[in-house]
């Protein structure tokens, strides 16, 4: 009741201010009566303003790193999941859990450190809970993806601490169309797993303020093909040791056949289909507008296989539902002291189950989330700006069935921040502050003993302080300190059961404190003619940092005793210690040639993270070094581009995880619009991983067992009306 209470209040707020706004005709984004050039270098200013933050800033002014994915970028990259499309940026990678349910991680940080927001709020899923959970954004509908590593993020809360990834999508419209509509629509296929994919969103203006809006997506793929054996060496020998061993159950392995399985992944089959509607009201003086979405996805998980007698192998497949509502408002106060006021709400009901074989449900998994922010954004008085907010969620959680390892638990957090920054030509200062107010609660009947039973509430404070010197035009170096303290989350605080999706019996602790941090980061920014550089290195301080660690196997056999269940898998018990994160990160380009029309252009990207606990070793499943460089040919109705990706070893490694190998992978692409250089349609053809090697990442947990795609050939076609 509490989060419809503070909904209705945003909404009745953003009502009433456009009821009193004046009218106004549909505008666009550029004078038609500008100059070419004058509208080029109008676009260009708007394409590198970042968006995800209440004061949109220029990209090169950002004291973190970030990147922009859009246009041509964003198609090339597109694939089913929002980590395996953002997984060629820097300081990405993508938990790979087979090809439906890949996160980003961002710098070494995954789970519950980052946030995946659909323009500006969060997904509402149950991603961060668990790898084998997929998020719920369909990247067909993009139009463009935002990523902000660092603790910029924090301004969209202290779970942020690894950065933000912000879809932004068009389904509650932000402009009348200036000819009464406009429509977009994507087809793709792609080789490798079968892929037939298709998306389309439509906008239609009913009078002069009224912006009605549809959109739909359809995706369907098979097992996806793979370069080689699923099994890595390490694993296939270790499954052939077990071939003839006696096996005392009703249903023997074969470990024979198990061990030969290659150039297809079983049970990685995936539907999934979307819709939504949204309309606008868009005035003089600000915008209101609605929406609804549904989200439908039916989907194999890759099968951990066995490696020794008496293990156990499951085919799962998810389930997937939510039902999502949103709005957004603005008014435009125009005033010496206020500029604008935002809102921002969502509200979703998620649901998925985990079927067996059979096709029964053996757990099913729901979630009840509600998110709203509110924003007050100062007008700039003498080159100070800044915004201030409140932002509050609720998500109530609960785990049914086989292997419900958490009790059913209800979060609600709120939010106090402001972002404050000064120009001073040469010098820009930024500071930033966020008191959040977290309480965690385990809704448990008393007679189940296996759970942890309570209630726990945090008081966190975070805040940043940096600035930037511009050296000489278009060169710019930043540094940016900043102190963060996050919550638990229920997950940490209360897990007591066995957990399928990453084998092992989880258990949590309702003592843990505020994990805290000091972070320190320098960026340089350079931009001219023909020429780009953002480079981004960072360290980071964590006390208390929470993390999951084997233990023995009598700790978890000891929580398990109340219920009298056994414990059959390795014993994982989430702790707090002293943590260490740095690394390095760079997106390089520069203009080689140009034979008339046609630019001959070279980039290269870069990072590398370290991570460790003190005392422990190195922290799991942290991506290795990283270099990918392409060579691009750019002209008004076509465009090519080879690029060659490396992937250094990882053997930095905890003592439960295995080496990931090194690969190298060829992609090539070319762009065509074949009705001229201003016409929006446009077909891409691409070869990935064109040598078909067998290439895992190092974030994955099934990377023994489940390689990224083989050999993909694609084929996309996107037009706008």
């Amino acid at each position: 009741m509490k989060s419809l209470a503070i909904g209705a209040s945003l909404a009745a707020l953003a009502i009433a201010s456009v009821a009193h706004a004046d009218p106004v005709t549909t505008s666009t984004p550029a004078d038609a009566t500008q100059p070419a050039d004058d509208q080029a270098a109008q676009t260009k200013r708007q394409d590198d303003i970042i968006v995800t933050a209440p004061v949109q800033r220029n990209e090169a002014d950002v004291l973190q790193g970030t990147s922009v994915l859009k246009g041509a970028d964003l198609t090339r990259e597109l694939r089913p999941t929002i980590g395996d499309t953002l997984a060629r940026q820097p300081g990405v990678s993508s938990t790979s859990f087979g090809p439906s349910a890949s996160r980003p991680v961002l710098r070494g940080f995954q789970g519950d450190r980052i946030r995946v927001l659909t323009d500006g709020i969060g997904s509402i899923d149950v991603s961060n809970t668990s790898v084998d959970h997929a998020v719920i954004i369909d990247p067909l509908l993009a139009e463009r993806i935002e990523v902000l590593r660092g603790p910029s993020a924090l301004l969209y809360g202290s779970s942020a601490v690894g950065g933000v990834v912000n879809v932004i999508d068009t389904r509650i419209p932000r402009t009348v169309p200036e000819k009464g509509y406009r429509l977009d629509a994507i087809g793709t296929y792609g080789s490798a797993a079968n892929e037939r994919s298709g998306g389309a969103a439509a906008d239609v203006a009913v009078g002069k303020h009224l912006v009605l809006h549809a959109d739909g997506s359809y995706s369907k793929s098979d097992d996806l093909k793979i370069g080689g054996y699923a099994l890595t060496p390490a694993a296939r020998a270790q499954v052939l040791s077990q071939v003839g061993l006696p096996q005392d159950t009703d249903e023997p392995i074969d470990f024979a056949a198990t061990a030969a399985i290659k150039d297809k992944l079983p049970n990685t089959a995936a539907r999934t289909w979307t819709a939504g509607v949204g309309a606008t009201v868009i005035t003089d003086g600000g915008s209101l507008g609605v929406s609804y979405s549904y989200y439908d996805s039916l989907y194999g998980v890759p099968i951990r296989y066995a490696t020794e007698v008496g293990q156990e192998q499951e085919a799962p497949r998810l389930s997937v539902v939510q039902n999502r509502y949103d709005l957004r408002g603005e008014v435009d106060a125009g005033g010496s002291l206020v500029d604008k006021i935002r809102i921002r709400l969502g509200h979703a009901d998620y649901r998925h189950f985990e079927l067996e074989e059979d096709g029964s449900v053996g757990t099913a998994f729901y979630n009840n989330g509600t998110e709203g922010r509110l924003e007050i954004i100062q007008a700039d008085r003498g080159g100070w700006k800044g915004a201030s907010g409140v932002q509050y969620f609720n998500r109530i959680f609960n785990v049914v069935g086989d292997e419900a390892f958490l009790p059913k638990n209800e979060t609600n957090q709120t939010g106090l921040f402001t972002l404050q920054q000064y120009d001073a030509g040469a010098f820009k200062f930024e500071g930033g502050l966020r008191y959040e107010f977290t309480d965690v609660a385990a809704r448990t009947p008393a007679d189940d003993l296996r759970f942890f039973r309570g209630q726990s509430s945090y008081q966190a404070l975070s805040g940043s302080l940096g600035g930037s010197y511009a050296l000489a035009e278009g060169v710019r170096v930043g540094l940016n300190l900043s102190r963060t303290e996050r919550a638990p989350t229920g997950e940490e605080l209360f897990a007591n059961g066995a957990h399928a999706g990453t084998q092992a019996y989880e258990l949590g602790s309702p003592d843990f404190r505020l994990e805290k941090s000091w972070g320190l980061e320098g960026t340089f920014h350079a931009h001219g003619d023909g020429f780009s550089l953002d480079a981004s290195a960072y360290y980071n301080w964590f006390t208390n940092y929470i993390s999951e660690n084997q233990v023995d196997p009598s700790i978890c056999e000891a929580a398990a005793a109340p219920s009298g269940r056994t414990v059959d898998f390795p014993c994982f018990q989430y702790q707090q210690r002293d943590a260490r994160y740095w690394g390095v990160e760079f997106d390089a380009s520069k203009r080689l040639a140009t034979f008339g029309g046609t630019a001959i252009n070279a980039d290269l990207l870069g990072d590398y993270v370290h991570a460790n606990i003190v005392d422990l070793g190195p922290i799991p499943r942290i991506p290795p070094m990283r270099v990918l460089g392409g060579l691009e040919a750019q002209a008004d109705r076509i465009s090519g581009r080879v690029e060659v990706e490396h992937v250094f070893k990882q053997d930095r490694i905890a003592a439960f995880e295995t080496p990931t190998a090194a690969y190298t992978m060829v992609n090539a692409s070319l762009n065509l619009k074949p009705f001229g250089s201003d016409s929006k349609t446009s077909l891409l053809l691409s070869a990935n991983n064109i040598f078909d090697v067998d290439a895992r990442r190092a974030a994955s947990f099934l990377k023994d067992f489940a390689p990224l795609a083989g050999r993909d050939i694609r084929a996309t076609l996107r037009f706008s009306l």
